[in-house]
């Protein structure tokens, strides 16, 4: 576990002293991050999946990997 500390609006504040008794605030707040955090990486998987299928994303990539890692590394 690691303790942290947040700054959140006051009426948000106000709600979650209201709504969630003390007990339970952090596995609240941690369970609420997890959900978020999880939708995110959901909406990016399914924009990497759309970018994926279009043909001027394909196009472009296609040009990226004709360059050869010499003249986009040249330290090496």
């Amino acid at each position: 576990m690691r303790k942290m500390t947040f700054s959140v609006p006051e009426p948000l504040a106000v709600q979650l002293l209201r709504r969630v008794a003390s007990r339970d605030r952090s596995r609240f707040v941690s369970e609420a991050l997890a959900a978020r955090l999880e939708e995110r990486d959901v909406a990016l998987i399914r924009a990497c999946e759309i970018a994926n299928q279009d043909l001027d994303v394909a196009e472009i990539e296609k040009e990226f990997d004709g360059i050869r890692d010499e003249l986009a590394e040249p330290w090496k």
